[in-house]
């Protein structure tokens, strides 16, 4: 699933608003390890241009779910 949600991301961040939608969809569908590893694989990817919007999205899940 991390790698589906890898290839999402990748072929929609020229596009803020559907990286936005689809980076939230991807936070819900993870379990927690998968979510720490797409955390950093989107700050070292697209931290450039979206990293305001990947702080968000991972902001909305509560901090017990990254333990």
């Amino acid at each position: 699933m991390l790698d589906f949600c890898k290839d999402v991301l990748l072929k929609v961040s020229f596009n803020r608003t559907l990286f936005r939608k689809e980076l939230t969809k991807s936070v819900k569908w993870l379990n927690k390890r998968e979510r720490v590893m797409l955390r950093a694989w989107c700050l070292s990817t697209f931290g450039h241009l979206h990293g305001d919007v990947i702080i968000e999205a991972f902001k909305q899940i509560p901090v017990e779910q990254f333990s």
